[in-house]
């Protein structure tokens, strides 16, 4: 990269000089756990989907498994019981996880097994959900998501 900055001459006269240019449309690039997080959803949701535990899911994986993605799914396996229980207490009454869209109901565990894990702040594992969520799920998932993990968090 070019260490010389570029200097851009506004119409009023104004000299702005840029001293790191940054694409303007970054799809596709994310935060290193951020990706980790959305390879972990891939691995929970395949496993979902073919019947199979996470953990066998993970040990057939031939992708390149970030480190964190391999924590994530892996906490989510081990205290499965634990998050299905706190998700099942925060939903309302006329719903189950069964009901849930299965990436949502993938994204919750996700979540859940992160926020037990304590490995980042609450928040952040709510957001990063949430986020996936309006990328990957219906329109109204991320607030149904957000709400219910919070409710999980009371519960904590």
């Amino acid at each position: 990269m070019d260490a010389t900055p570029k200097r851009i001459t506004k119409p009023d006269g104004t000299v702005l000089e840029l001293v790191e240019t940054i694409p303007a449309d970054a799809h596709g690039r994310r935060p290193s756990r951020t990706k980790a997080r959305k390879q972990a959803l891939d691995l929970l949701y395949a496993a979902e989907l073919r019947g199979l535990s996470p953990a066998q899911v993970l040990a057939e994986s031939e992708e390149e498994l970030r480190p964190f993605a391999a924590e994530l799914v892996t906490a989510v396996e081990e205290h499965a019981e634990q998050i299905d229980a706190l998700l099942v207490k925060a939903l309302a009454a006329d719903w189950s996880l069964e009901r849930m869209p299965r990436i949502d109901r993938c994204l919750a565990r996700l979540a859940v097994g992160e926020l037990l894990s304590g490995t980042v702040a609450a928040e952040v594992a709510v957001e990063q959900a949430a986020a996936l969520a309006t990328e990957l799920s219906t329109d109204d998932s991320a607030a149904f998501l957000n709400g219910l993990l919070a409710a999980v968090r009371r519960g904590l």
